[in-house]
């Protein structure tokens, strides 16, 4: 079996790796364009920040690949041919395939603003971008960031690091509105603005003003006004990356569309991860998954159905994380930014500012529905369970140091949350732990 798999990111390795484990006589070739080895994502904000070198962003030794047997082709795909099974490169040879992974990611979505196309104008998804932002954002003293979200607060905290004064523009009347409820977006607004980040928001960008010499020098608002501007980081959003998919005849619609076991409209055709979009996603899922967790278990779920073993991809829980500075947020299970009918809420904060966590759950059997954390972090091995199994909140509360992930000696928070939470809802009982037997001494 010769299995190729368009796109070297977490979704295209963890196939390829998932198949070796499972098929070692199997011929795996990865085909990446953007970039002749596998790296990670969520580390390139530490290398422009100097956290990390560039050889730490390389999860995978370079002795891994032949070790392991994965061909690596440093060439674009330009086409498939799904009836002659071939994929045509940009240079080299046609690949033939048994089976064929489509891992193409996704790309930047930026509206077509005039001045879009000036030098120091970008958006932020791979390593190409990193290395523009590194070399147009030396030496400059003034940027624009364009778009709320995760993207738009790593430009932030990049731009900076290195002194920069950062102007946010966010078009929404609050930071993150479409996810966060309201008290998450007022303590990230009133965090941003304490590391001196000019946030703007109901602020959206009209167009873009250049030089002689065709680099940005300022950004001008739907409201008229213009604000100076060396580098513009364009943070609005990605989408699938279908152009090989397109060109190939698949079926598409925001996504390449895959049944329950990743399966395209075409035969021996797989798509995985972010260019994937679900035809019949899960109760309360989504069709479209763009986080690395989740391009991660769809490479594994997929290998084994490539290897001779169908499997149905089960996402199972929601789980994202972020940090925005040195604030970490976490969340589990299902808490939207708008109340829900039937579900009842507990927000918990400290008065500093700098921690917050907020639980959801029915009003009909009190099991608890999902979790946000702002500040502190949790177990997800603890708080998955407790969501799976539908615990009731007041057995969640009793027992919420058991998910406290925080170092040792930091500070607890446990006595204080769950003061708040009988003062909140005084009619739900929390069951006090039972204290464990300390080398026999403790009952």
């Amino acid at each position: 079996m010769h299995l190729v798999i368009i796109g070297n990111g977490i979704t295209g390795v963890t196939a390829a790796i998932t198949a070796r484990r499972l098929s070692p006589e199997a011929r795996i070739t990865l085909v990446g364009a953007e970039s002749a080895h596998h790296y990670s994502r969520p580390a390139l904000m530490y290398l422009y920040l100097g956290h990390l070198r560039y050889t730490d962003v390389k999860p995978y030794g370079d002795w891994f690949w032949p070790e392991n047997r994965l061909e690596l082709v440093h060439a674009e795909a330009t086409g498939v041919d799904t009836a002659a099974r071939t994929v045509q490169l940009a240079a080299g040879p046609p690949l033939a395939y048994d089976h064929l992974l489509l891992a193409t990611g996704s790309v930047p979505r930026i509206p077509d603003w005039p001045g879009r196309q000036l030098r120091g104008v970008q958006g932020f998804y791979g390593l190409p971008d990193l290395e523009r932002m590194s070399r147009d954002t030396q030496g400059i003293g003034r940027a624009v960031v364009v778009g709320g979200g995760l993207i738009g607060v790593e430009l932030a905290e990049m731009l900076h690091s290195r002194g920069i004064q950062v102007t946010w523009l966010v078009r929404e009347a609050r930071y993150w509105q479409s996810v966060l409820p309201a008290e998450e977006s007022a303590m990230l607004e009133a965090h941003i603005r304490n590391q001196h980040i000019d946030l703007q928001l109901t602020t959206e960008l009209r167009e873009l003003h250049g030089d002689a010499q065709g680099r940005v020098r300022a950004v001008v608002t739907t409201t008229g006004r213009e604000l100076p501007a060396e580098w513009v980081g364009l943070a609005t959003g990605v989408q699938p990356n279908l152009a090989l998919a397109r060109a190939a005849g698949l079926a598409t619609d925001r996504g390449i569309l895959v049944n329950e076991l990743l399966e395209t409209s075409a035969a021996g055709v797989y798509a995985a991860g972010d260019c994937a979009q679900h035809r019949q996603p899960a109760p309360g899922e989504v069709a479209v998954e763009q986080l690395w967790y989740t391009g991660r278990m769809q490479g594994e779920t997929v290998a084994h159905t490539l290897c001779g073993q169908p499997t149905p991809y089960q996402r199972g829980e929601w789980f994202n994380s972020a940090k925005f500075f040195n604030l970490e947020y976490q969340t589990y299970g299902r808490v939207p930014a708008r109340p829900e009918a039937g579900i009842a809420s507990f927000c918990w904060q400290h008065p500093n500012g700098k921690h917050l966590l907020r639980i959801n759950f029915r009003e009909a059997d009190q099991a608890v529905t999902g979790v946000n954390t702002l500040g502190l972090r949790q177990r997800q091995d603890v708080w998955e369970p407790w969501l799976r199994e539908k615990t009731p909140i007041g057995t969640v509360v009793a027992q919420l140091a058991a998910a406290n992930f925080d170092a040792e000696f930091s500070r607890q928070h446990e006595p204080a949350i769950q003061r708040a939470f009988a003062q909140q809802f005084p009619g739900i009982a929390v069951a006090k732990p039972r204290r464990k037997r300390l080398f026999g001494l403790l009952k």
